[in-house]
């Protein structure tokens, strides 16, 4: 006699809001590349301060990439991450279609659109690269130092996360993205501010990231 499906497969408890995080995760992430295409700079003085449009998101990505992986694990946070990496891919395909295909009489922007849109292609392809070898690299740290060294000093976990994880994206995605395109002055300013804005950040908001995942571990009845 079969048993009942329901009495066969073993009951497994689903995750409460793992998916919320992860739709999150990849919506901040996505929003980032478009943002990305424009560099803004704040003069102060003979100095400016450079930076793109996705730094007003995107280090949230990183917030939520050590929710996942202090939450879920490993390999729940590198779920999300491949994700987020698949979406940008077709993100950057329907922009490429769109952007060469012919507009109709009564549109007037087509120059507009590809000026700004045209350059999310290979603004991803700096944003991938960088993205799956930074967030990985991130997730990975900090799940390392939390089975190295216990549950204890979170705030070690987060920021020694970010502080590598960031230096990776960083590096990766401004060269591929404006090298050649901008100054080595400029380039040099802008991987510096940027790199120094996203750490400083997610130092800034630890007081929020921190109750956060005790939050979220109290959901999933994670310890």
């Amino acid at each position: 006699m079969k048993l009942p499906v329901s009495a066969s497969i073993p009951a497994v408890a689903p995750s409460r809001v793992y998916d919320i995080i992860a739709i999150a995760f990849v919506s901040l992430l996505l929003l980032s590349n478009i943002a990305a295409t424009k560099l803004i700079a704040f003069n102060i003085g003979d100095f400016s301060l450079v930076f793109d449009g996705g730094a007003i998101l995107f280090p949230m990505t990183y917030v939520l990439g050590d929710v996942l992986a202090e939450v879920y694990g490993f390999a729940k946070a590198r779920r999300a991450i491949l994700l987020g990496f698949f979406y940008s891919i077709l993100a950057s395909v329907v922009f490429l279609l769109v952007a060469v295909a012919p507009p109709a009489a009564e549109y007037e922007n087509q120059a507009a659109f590809e000026a700004v849109l045209g350059f999310v292609p290979r603004i991803v392809t700096a944003s991938l690269a960088a993205y799956i070898v930074g967030q990985l690299l991130n997730s990975w740290i900090l799940v390392f130092i939390k089975n190295k060294f216990g549950q204890k000093h979170l705030w070690a976990r987060l920021m020694g996360s970010t502080v590598v994880g960031e230096l990776a994206d960083t590096l990766i995605f401004c060269t591929i993205a404006f090298y050649g395109v901008v100054s080595n002055q400029v380039l040099i300013n802008y991987i510096a501010v940027g790199y120094i804005y996203k750490v400083a950040v997610e130092f800034l908001i630890l007081p929020i990231t921190y109750p956060t995942i005790h939050y979220v571990k109290k959901l999933e009845g994670v310890k």
